[in-house]
């Protein structure tokens, strides 16, 4: 007599197969950006990047209104197409004249980006990377994980450029929180003796790496110099992620996967 049990049927593509959460935040992310792209007037979609992205040199004079001098400068000093530069002039200018600080703008710049191509990009990693950790974590410690990493990664940002006035957008700091996260558990080899266990027996929980044991790991050591060498070429060239090519913020990112790398095991959810 068989004793399988009678599995129920999966109706769904592995693939496609992610937790409800992180297809939550994609279709967040992308109708957000379609709403931007496809309905809002210009007017509208200015205004909303003006109280919604991070802008490190608005909170550079809300905190120390002497920077004002600096701010006006560090936009004069800038090269370029001169319209472009006289359009960054003239933000600054306004920057300085409303110094208002919007604190919740270290979370929301996340949901905005500059284009198809850098939303897209994100969303790619973000399934990678945010599927195991919501599995794992759960939804609830998965987005305060992203949320972290959106902060830190907003708040060494302006630390690093406090007399830029160009606007940061974009969850790349959020999804360099889940992939550091991710790193120090999805990278292990699988346990000894699951080939032999049965299909529908769920496996051990995985323990989180320590620093010692993810050098030791090629695969992981191969991953974080992979990403450590892409972030120093992305801060150093020109990509188009907007209206013109601009830098990727590379701190962001850093502030992202440190502060996800050392915040997991505190809010890692236990069995």
């Amino acid at each position: 007599m068989d004793a399988t049990p009678d599995l129920p049927r999966q109706s769904r593509v592995p693939v496609f197969n992610m937790p409800g959460v992180v297809t939550a935040s994609i279709a967040v992310l992308v109708g957000l950006h379609a709403l931007r792209e496809l309905v809002l007037p210009d007017t509208w979609d200015i205004t909303l990047l003006i109280n919604l992205a991070l802008i490190p040199g608005r909170w550079s004079v809300a905190l120390d209104p002497a920077r004002a001098s600096d701010i006006l400068a560090a936009a004069a000093s800038a090269s370029g197409d001169p319209d472009v530069m006289a359009a960054r002039q003239a933000f600054a200018r306004y920057v300085v004249a409303e110094p208002a600080a919007m604190p919740w703008t270290f979370a929301s710049y996340a949901l905005l980006h500059g284009s198809w191509m850098h939303v897209i990009f994100n969303t790619v990693w973000l399934a990678a990377f945010g599927s195991p950790v919501a599995r794992r974590c759960g939804p609830l410690r998965y987005g305060a994980l992203a949320l972290a990493g959106a902060i830190a990664g907003g708040a060494l940002h302006v630390l690093i450029n406090p007399s830029s006035t160009a606007p940061l957008v974009g969850a790349s700091a959020g999804v360099s929180a889940l992939m550091a996260a991710a790193a120090r558990f999805v990278f292990q080899p699988p346990p000894t003796g699951r080939a032999s266990a049965p299909p529908w027996q769920l496996p051990p929980r995985q323990p989180l790496q320590t620093i010692p044991e993810l050098l030791r790991n090629r695969t992981a050591v191969v991953f974080l110099a992979v990403w450590l060498g892409t972030n120093f070429l992305f801060g150093i060239i020109a990509l188009p992620l907007g209206a013109e090519a601009s830098a990727v913020a590379w701190d962001a990112h850093l502030g992202g996967f440190v502060a996800g790398f050392l915040l997991l095991p505190l809010i890692d959810r236990k069995r």
